[in-house]
């Protein structure tokens, strides 16, 4: 393992254990701080797409396939920090086996450190280092780095902690003996005794100890003062790279840059073009723009990478902006591994348990299974950055064209599931429309009022599990309107005071409110929530989920070109978690 890869340790929790699609959740990081050696770590957690796609490795071994176990596939950030899903080869079955009997418990990330920013800990006066992790890869461990960490969903109670006194006594002795000889070092190099004891309390080694005192003679060696001068850690090319896009997205988005940031701010493009370029050994004196811009795209500079970083960040803002209500709220994610149709397989329930006989017999009993699939499709659009205005610095129409790529995304991922939802697809489970009377989920059509959000609730709360036997008692939760019936149903749901009981309203904080404009007449949906009870799901490529950017030189045109792909599919997967009404 090389000696710049740091390790924490990363929780996993078993119960998201997927055998079907070979898949546990791990969570990555929650930026919780680390007590390293002289001074506190804090992590600031980074883009979840940028850990999409890494190797899942056996005890951080990089040093043959054998210890390939998988790769990440997808990512996000919730209350618990960032996580990542984990696809287990089919090479490393016996993993699954250990993760699901709660053998392998244990994970950790391998991270390079990143830019970093420095304070104090106003509690304890420790230094603090504020890093963004390069995460490089993820591994299954037997035994964490943090030995006082378990796994969040395994409930652990009345532990008896085992103390081994001897060896308690030895630490003690050990730390003892060196704080006796870290005193010693301070006297020999006329050290005051405060500075002593802030070397024992940063817990310095013998060595350190030793260097910080050397440092301490030779200050005192000398005539004039000594000014210490804050060192960048923007040495690594890498990290350069990653502020010049930093302070490039600020100025394309005006939001505030970073502290580190923002000595880049006054860079213009042509600067960074000549940046990238010596930085690959080439010497850019007398190129004029021109020259310059086309040596930029043609050698092995970064300078496509630092646009198409800053574009891609420009295109998931407003991607993520534009989101609609109907994907956000009402449908489940998942993901496919290829564009073949995926399956989508749903098991009733056992049914209630029978009595066991005198003779102790136990009858078995069998369940019911209906499946429904889709398909991914890609969807794609490209755009160019003309010379002129890289040679003009212009970032408007850089701006503007990621911006739109990033709304227009999202408006096709938004006009693919409201085009399956108001089809009322068949569904496969028995070759009947979505939303049917059969079903039990279809209104003859009436006003939105009271009466009919009553009717809606009776009809889901008397849905039937896949034995049309077993009573699933969907909630309602959300009310889905277009505009016409926007303010109709904010007026149903609002709270009202009512005189009398008659007059109380039953629905006012039972319902979410949902509207989605691609609903134009007066219709109207009741759904229940889709971690209960899903209706839409949709999916993207576990490679590349949402849209991805990528860049070339132009060449029909002069100047840089910009691809954006979106591989993305959905489907109606059950039936029981929704109602219709028409409308009037």
């Amino acid at each position: 393992m090389p000696l710049d890869l740091f390790t924490r340790r990363a929780a996993f929790r078993p119960t998201t254990l997927d055998r079907e699609n070979r898949t546990v959740r791990v969570t990555v990081s929650t930026g919780a701080a680390v007590q390293r050696r002289g001074y506190i770590e804090r992590l600031t957690l980074p883009d979840p797409q940028s850990i999409v796609g890494l190797p899942v490795l056996n005890s951080h071994r990089q040093d043959g396939l054998d210890n390939l176990l998988g790769r990440v596939v997808a990512a996000g950030v919730d209350d618990a920090g960032l996580w990542a899903d984990v696809q287990i080869s089919q090479r490393a079955e016996w993993l699954l086996g250990e993760i699901e009997a709660g053998i392998v418990t244990s994970a950790s990330i391998g991270y390079r450190q990143g830019a970093a920013t420095r304070s104090t800990d106003p509690a304890t006066g420790q230094p603090v280092r504020t890093i963004v992790p390069e995460i490089s890869e993820i591994s299954f461990v037997p035994v964490p780095a943090d030995k006082g960490a378990t796994i969040r969903s395994n409930q652990v109670e009345n532990d008896e902690i085992t103390v081994d006194e001897n060896a308690t006594e030895t630490r003690e002795d050990d730390r003892a003996q060196t704080r006796a000889a870290i005193r010693q070092i301070a006297r020999s190099a006329g050290m005051t005794s405060e500075q002593a004891d802030d070397m024992v309390d940063r817990e310095l080694s013998i060595s350190e100890a030793r260097a910080e005192a050397f440092e301490a003679m030779q200050d005192r060696g000398r005539t004039t003062p000594r000014i210490r001068t804050a060192t960048r850690e923007a040495d690594n090319p890498a990290t350069v790279l990653q502020l010049r896009s930093d302070a490039l997205y600020a100025r394309t988005s005006g939001e505030a840059p970073s502290d580190a940031a923002r000595p880049y701010m006054g860079e213009t493009l042509r600067d960074m073009a000549r940046a990238c370029v010596e930085a690959t050994g080439t010497s850019t004196r007398a190129m004029d723009a021109d020259q310059l811009f086309r040596a930029a795209m043609h050698t092995t500079s970064d300078f496509p990478q630092l646009l198409t970083s800053t574009g891609n960040r420009t295109l998931v803002a407003a991607y993520q902006a534009a989101q609609s209500p109907v994907k956000t709220t009402l449908a489940r994610q998942s993901t496919l591994a290829d564009f073949r149709p995926g399956t989508r397989l749903k098991l009733s329930d056992i049914g209630t348990l029978g009595k066991v006989s005198e003779s102790g017999e136990i009858k078995h009993t069998s369940r019911a299974e209906a499946s429904e699939s889709y398909a991914l499709d890609t969807y794609a659009t490209q755009f160019a950055i003309s010379r002129n205005a890289l040679i003009n610095d212009d970032l408007g129409a850089f701006r503007d064209w990621g911006a739109t790529a990033g709304r227009m995304a999202a408006e096709t991922e938004a006009n693919l599931l409201l085009s399956l939802l108001l089809s009322n697809p068949t569904m496969g489970e028995d070759a009947t429309a979505l939303f049917h009377a059969d079903h039990g989920n279809l209104a003859a059509g009436s006003a939105l009022e009271v009466a009919a959000l009553d009717a809606a609730r009776k009809a889901m709360r008397g849905m039937k599990a896949l034995d049309g036997v077993t009573p699933i008692n969907a909630t309602p939760k959300y009310l889905l309107v277009g505009p016409e019936l926007e303010t109709t149903a904010e007026q149903i749901l609002a709270a009202i005071y009512a005189a009398t009981v008659a007059d109380a309203n039953p629905f006012t904080g039972r319902l979410t409110l949902l509207v989605e404009p691609r609903i134009t007449d007066s219709s109207f949906y009741i759904f229940a929530d889709p971690a209960v009870l899903p209706v839409l799901e949709y999916s993207y490529l576990s490679s590349a989920q949402g849209p991805q950017m990528a860049s070339r030189e132009g060449w029909d045109v002069l100047g840089m070109e910009f691809r954006v792909v979106l591989d993305f599919g959905c489907g109606a997967v059950d039936w029981r978690g929704a109602y219709l009404n028409p409308g009037e």
